[in-house]
């Protein structure tokens, strides 16, 4: 099981955005039973790259990114990888695993039909 699992949002300019995400977080983190953390690809903090920077000094010798996208446009593509490698490169030590989009899982179509 990771130490820290961070949940990645778009990020907003809204901080109300924000706020739901933080919140989000703690449901997803106290519903496991694990840590998990926000990040943002931008306008929010803090980054990718900041919330991994912080899980590695707090101690985890493992971090899990679960991207919150639904589609796999640039951002799951290229930049989020693109930055997990980066994080890879700067914390050798650290187990740092990129999960699929939340859009990429097939119990989605259920969650949906059932919303409707």
């Amino acid at each position: 099981m990771p130490d820290t699992v961070l949940l990645i949002a778009h990020g907003s300019r809204n901080p109300a955005a924000q706020t739901d995400h933080e919140r989000l977080c703690g449901s997803v983190g106290a519903a496991a039973g694990i840590t998990v953390r926000p990040a943002y690809l931008e306008l929010a903090e803090p980054s990718i790259t900041d919330a991994i920077d912080s899980a590695v000094a707090d101690g985890a010798a493992q971090v899990r990114l679960v991207p919150l996208f639904l589609h796999t446009g640039n951002h799951v593509a290229r930049d989020i990888p693109e930055i997990v490698e980066a994080a890879r490169r700067a914390h050798p030590e650290v187990v740092i695993i990129l999960d699929e989009h939340v859009g990429a899982d097939p119990a989605l179509v259920d969650l949906i039909a059932a919303r409707i």
